[in-house]
């Protein structure tokens, strides 16, 4: 009924349920996994209405292309793609779906009336996330439907893999593009998920995974530009074995901070240290600071398994989600903006090297990735130049202490020390407390008179009076003592883990 909804909706909402499906932080797992279902696949628009767009942007086609298929090839909510030829070259024609701007700018303002009342029925957390969630896909959208930015993102990310002969990317035919259309270099090949055609072509499925990780590594820690819609409908495989990347229309730039911060985290991952990771998601700010850290480090070491192909015990996983769901925390994790693609990237893309080799090893791959390209050995130079810093303090700290615990012990013999305690309740459990408290003794008082009363009087007006008021203050006290469960209880979620166990079930 919800896929059925969001197709019935049209684009925009295609489009916010395929970006709902990569948001853990915003649904539950039940929700996700039915949006994940979700495909961008709609009947192409008449050509008749595409033929409009094209030659308003490039100009009448029959002069501009050799030869022109009117048969869309793809169709997408945004766009959909002709093939053509060019001076006796193949291209692939992406056109935009005619007036679909009117469209999405109408169900933008829809998405964004209807934000404040959802915001009223979440936590905190997923607040956060859903207003991040808001700007984002009204960003991303909007990004999607411009083809120039596209056309210069992947010249950028080409560039960047120009002297790399296991990726290729498309070149752009800059005179046959514009805002509504993108001509490319028309490049076919295999869908990276048809496995049985790659075994048939002998192509090693291992080296094709860890090709694929090591190209998103480099995109986001080293270029800082990078493609975000790696499913496979937008990756295919040539023939001697080189990935081809289609449709940059979602694409991210990442920040040198964030960059850095990606850095540490892998590297912590890589050598299980997970005090480091939980700093590291911490200061990225995408694991709240108030997490339950014994219970996060408990994911977190199921996780690492996971991603190093171990078969985790069923019992373990349940141990963890009943942590969770006892201490009843609040959703801890959220998404900044500026994460929220990267996220998409590392999700998509363990899916599909997954596919590829249900045994590949991202934490080996990422490991060898960060030695070969230096950032373990720079760790830990700022590692040994941080300890000398600590040193250095811990030293001055020695000289300092002494004459000043001489000067405290004064003080404490001519009894001149004054204490001041302050306290930090931001949970108001004093408050919480104080009103216990009242609401007992006043509960007392009231119960006793109510039965002082009906002694002497019996049943009457005073007496029923009383009683009621007794009422009241039990059920004000029982309220005090209930506490309320915010956000969505968490339950981790393991790629390799739920793949193996869907096998099984088949």
């Amino acid at each position: 009924m919800l896929l059925e909804s969001l197709l019935t909706l049209g684009p925009t909402f295609i489009k916010l349920g395929q970006l709902l499906s990569t948001r853990p932080d915003v649904l539950p797992p039940s929700y996700i996994d039915v949006l994940s279902a979700l495909q961008d696949e709609v009947p192409p628009a008449d050509w008749s209405a595409a033929k409009t767009v094209i030659e308003d942007e490039i100009g009448p086609v029959d002069e501009q292309f050799d030869d022109f298929e009117t048969d869309a090839i793809s169709g997408a909510s945004l766009g959909q793609v002709y093939r053509a030829r060019v001076d006796g070259d193949p291209v692939a024609v992406k056109v935009r779906r005619p007036n679909v701007q009117s469209l999405v700018e109408t169900d933008l303002r829809v998405i964004r009336w209807s934000l404040p009342i959802l915001l009223r029925f979440v936590g905190e957390g997923r607040a956060f996330s859903l207003e991040n969630l808001a700007d984002e896909f009204d960003k991303t959208i909007r990004e999607e439907m411009d083809y120039e930015r596209e056309a210069t993102m992947l010249t950028e990310i080409r560039s960047n893999f120009a002297e790399e002969d296991r990726i290729r990317v498309p070149d752009v035919l800059e005179s046959y593009s514009g805002p509504r259309v993108l001509t490319m270099e028309y490049v076919p090949g295999t869908k990276i998920n048809d496995i049985e055609t790659l075994e048939q072509k002998g192509i090693d499925r291992n080296q094709l995974a860890e090709t694929l990780q090591r190209s998103y590594l480099q995109m986001i820690i080293d270029d800082g530009v990078f493609h975000a819609d790696p499913h496979p409908g937008n990756l295919a495989v040539t023939d001697d074995g080189k990935i081809i990347f289609y449709d940059f229309g979602m694409s991210g730039r990442v920040d040198a901070f964030v960059q850095e911060k990606i850095v540490d985290f892998y590297i912590a991952v890589a050598n299980q240290d997970i005090d480091s990771i939980l700093d590291a998601l911490i200061e990225i700010g995408t694991l709240s600071p108030d997490a339950d850290r014994a219970v996060m480090a408990e994911v977190l070491e199921l996780a690492i398994a996971d991603a190093r192909g171990d078969d985790i015990e069923q019992y373990r996983v349940q141990q963890i989600i009943g942590q969770i769901e006892d201490s009843i925390y609040e959703f801890p994790f959220r998404l900044p903006k500026n994460l929220a693609l990267v996220l998409r990237v590392a999700t998509v893309v363990e899916g599909v090297c997954v596919t590829l080799d249900p045994d590949f090893d991202f934490i080996a791959t990422a490991t060898t990735y960060l030695t070969e390209q230096g950032y373990r050995e720079e760790s830990v130079r700022k590692y040994i130049s941080a300890s000398g810093e600590q040193i250095r303090q811990t030293s001055e700290s020695l000289i300092e202490v002494p004459p000043k615990l001489e000067r405290a012990l004064d003080n404490l013999d001519r009894e001149a020390t004054t204490i001041t305690v302050e306290v930090n309740d931001p949970g108001r459990i004093f408050d919480r407390l104080a009103k216990r408290i009242i609401y007992g003794l006043l509960l007392s008082v009231g119960l006793v008179s109510t039965a002082i009363i009906y002694a002497f009087r019996g049943l009457d007006l005073a007496v029923i009076v009383s009683g009621t008021l007794s009422g009241v203050l039990i059920l004000l006290l029982y309220l005090s003592f209930r506490r309320r469960r915010r956000g969505l209880r968490a339950k981790p979620q393991f790629t390799r883990q739920n793949l193996r166990q869907r096998r099984r079930e088949e």
